[in-house]
């Protein structure tokens, strides 16, 4: 799970809704050619707001946007509206990965907030959270870090990016249900942890495969970590540390003391003895582990 160390941007709205003439703009085409998508295809707004206007709501404007991209990809325009418009269980046509890392550097870079959403949702649906993190977004976040060490200012980029990953996998892990009363995976930062970005992926991928998982989020202090995790009685506790210097060791024995199965988790714990603590610092063999100890 390792990486190298690491609004209204995309136009303005009005409620949380575009008008057709700002999303003509955000896409580049003609108002005319909206409505004849609407006409066509049925793609139109599908807000109301009030009379006889309708505006585009922000799910709208993310497959149009989409819809957009299949057309630019060579799809047929009917096609592409059908797909971008379809139900999860549709067909997506095949996108080459580095094409969709291209896609995805150009909306971070033009801080195009709804166009990363968009493109995330794409993905996430095409081929899953694990592989989205390690063939897509790593390649992006590596090469954002190195553009860091070359002196560049980057951090709007990476803020747009990482928002909306955050944001995206809370969407996709929320697709998957799981029985209420089943104890699941606690995932939880160190205190002092402020990048959780891995284990939110994690979250994500043990969601798609059955495991019930519950992310506590970054800099919760010990003392409620250590009383959601008596309360919660999970499985497993995955304790991430990015780096060394937000290790908490003694949270790591102090839940193992309480009682709960304890893993540590990201490059912060390399080389720390946890007292029989496994550690991990890949995505498979996080996920192989909580799934292990949610069917035993």
């Amino acid at each position: 799970m390792d990486v190298d160390e690491m609004s209204g941007l995309g136009g303005p709205r009005t409620g949380g809704s575009w008008t057709p003439g700002k999303v003509a703009e955000m896409l580049g085409v003609s108002p005319v050619t909206l409505r004849t998508w609407d006409s066509r295809y049925g793609v139109g707004p599908t807000i109301r707001a009030g009379g006889r206007h309708r505006r585009y709501s922000d799910a709208d404007v993310r497959r149009l946007q989409y819809m957009q991209r299949l057309i630019d990809r060579g799809i047929p325009a009917r096609e592409a509206a059908a797909t971008a418009f379809s139900g999860p269980g549709e067909t997506v046509p095949d996108v080459p990965v580095d094409r969709l890392v291209g896609e995805l550097e150009q909306a971070a870079e033009d801080l195009q907030l709804t166009s990363i959403a968009a493109l995330l949702d794409e993905t996430l649906d095409a081929i899953g959270a694990a592989a989205t993190w390690a063939d897509v977004l790593c390649p992006i976040l590596r090469g954002l870090g190195g553009r860091w060490s070359r002196g560049e200012v980057c951090f709007e980029s990476e803020w747009a990016l990482t928002t909306e990953v955050s944001l995206a996998l809370q969407r996709y892990a929320a697709r998957f249900t799981t029985a209420p009363s089943e104890r699941g995976v606690l995932i939880a930062c160190c205190p002092e942890e402020r990048h959780g970005l891995p284990v939110e992926v994690l979250r994500a991928a043990l969601a798609e495969n059955g495991v019930p998982a519950v992310y506590l989020g970054e800099m919760v202090p010990a003392e409620t970590l250590a009383g959601l995790t008596s309360k919660l009685a999970p499985v497993l506790v995955v304790l991430w540390s990015m780096s060394a210097s937000t290790v908490d060791v003694l949270l790591g024995e102090r839940l193992r003391r309480q009682g709960s199965e304890v893993v540590v988790a990201g490059p912060g714990w390399e080389g720390l003895d946890v007292r029989g603590a496994p550690w991990v610092n890949e995505l498979t063999a996080a996920l192989d582990l909580a799934a292990a100890c949610f069917k035993a």
